[in-house]
């Protein structure tokens, strides 16, 4: 796989080590055990693969490239690089400017644009509509377009998914970045429609069988669904993909329970006719994440804590899948942890910040599993191991816990 060129700053002498001792004892990624960091009184569960993924470290090399190589330009981004604040932050400090929000708010007008002006497509994606917008202004976007390849992927399956005449239902948030640019390329294709969870396919399967009206379809996906969507016609042939970040069990339980309504509403002999059985377009690092964090859950620990950006979308289903066994943390950074007592964490149900005492057990030796989402830079992995490592007393030293690891990897 192409290497990247990341700033030194984003790189974490534990962290990244641990990443390259992995890769050499699993080149094929078939072992999804974590690895153990044993600091005495203290254990680190880290998880077989975490943070940067193809996707995130493309966009990044080409931001910092564009800086470097424009000096006396203006350079905006669409819209955040990626879903990291951290990452965001150093851009703009670097005199990057934004053009809008993650919601797709404006901060800078189009007509305050020049055609000279650098502008660099985020790694979401955007919509053919904010292309064309650019082509008008005269603003070049090729050079700078950091897409990440398995977005433009799902976009190709839509664009054969209207070549054959389904409609396509995309899994996803909405209002999210890569969702909204993927409707856009999917609508120009195909009768579209997005359904954000296995609540909403519920409601689409009424539609299809005709157990909810036309009227009430329009309520409840309004927003959601191409301008002319037609239930009555669209939804005789349906194909599903999906935001590349969102759960893998998920999307594979709405595709398979959509395939299921068909095979009830036109009969299993005819199903293949009504239904395109795609393939998964989840990216690679998500499927490697999500296995990696069913590899931690395979082993007791006395909580998690999760590492990323609070709109991240791919950070917040790691969230979702260790909750259920232990109590999870999920923070942007290490001084979100207070104390040894106190931790202030994001609840991405509430959609708010809520402080916990008494995150870290009074044991003799308490076991923590420690992730990140696939925009979160090693660095701040590592901060947040060092961090917790403050609140015990005589750990052993760092040094002396990576060198025993190597000797047992040899």
């Amino acid at each position: 796989m192409k290497k990247f060129k990341i700033p030194e700053f984003y790189k974490s002498p534990v962290i990244s080590r641990i990443k390259e001792m992995r890769k050499v004892q699993d080149p094929r990624k078939k072992d999804f055990s974590p690895t153990i960091l044993d600091f005495g009184p203290v254990r680190f569960l880290i998880a077989r693969h975490f943070g940067f993924c193809y996707g995130v470290e493309n966009a990044i090399e080409i931001s910092y490239q564009a800086l470097e190589e424009n000096p006396d330009k203006r350079i905006f981004l669409l819209s955040q690089m990626i879903h990291n604040p951290n990452v965001n932050n150093d851009l703009q400090d670097r005199g990057i400017s934004f053009i809008m929000d993650t919601e797709g708010n404006q901060f800078v007008e189009w007509d305050a644009l020049r055609a000279d002006d650098v502008v660099i497509i985020p790694a979401f994606g955007t919509t053919l509509e904010t292309e064309e917008k650019l082509k008008e202004i005269g603003i070049e976007t090729y050079k700078y377009n950091t897409t990440c390849p398995f977005v433009e992927r799902v976009w190709n399956r839509t664009a054969k998914l209207g070549d054959d005449r389904f409609t396509v239902i995309i899994h996803g948030k909405h209002n999210h970045e890569e969702t909204r640019a993927t409707f856009s390329h999917s609508n120009k294709m195909a009768p579209s429609l997005i359904i954000k969870d296995f609540a909403q396919a519920k409601e689409l399967a009424a539609v299809i069988l005709g157990e909810t009206s036309r009227e009430d379809f329009y309520t409840l996906f309004s927003g959601r669904c191409s301008l002319d969507f037609d239930p009555e016609k669209d939804l005789e042939r349906i194909g599903v993909v999906n935001q590349t970040t969102m759960l893998a069990s998920e999307t594979q339980e709405i595709s398979n329970f959509l395939k299921q309504v068909m095979e009830t509403k036109y009969g299993a002999k005819e199903v293949h006719d009504h239904f395109a059985d795609t393939r998964d377009t989840l990216c690679y690092a998500t499927n490697d994440n999500q296995e990696a964090t069913n590899g931690l859950l395979e082993h007791n620990a006395d909580l998690a804590i999760v590492v990323g950006g609070y709109n991240s979308s791919n950070t917040s289903h790691l969230v979702e899948l260790i909750e259920g066994k232990m109590p999870t943390y999920y923070i942007s950074r290490s001084n979100e942890i207070m104390s040894k007592s106190t931790i202030r964490h994001y609840n991405h149900y509430a959609d708010k910040m809520v402080v916990s005492e008494g995150f870290i057990p009074g044991k003799n030796r308490v076991d923590i599993i420690l992730t990140s989402g696939a925009s979160c830079p090693d660095t701040m992995v590592e901060e947040v191991l060092q961090r917790v490592l403050e609140f015990f007393e005589s750990p052993r030293p760092i040094d002396e816990v990576m060198a025993e690891l190597e000797r047992k990897a040899v």
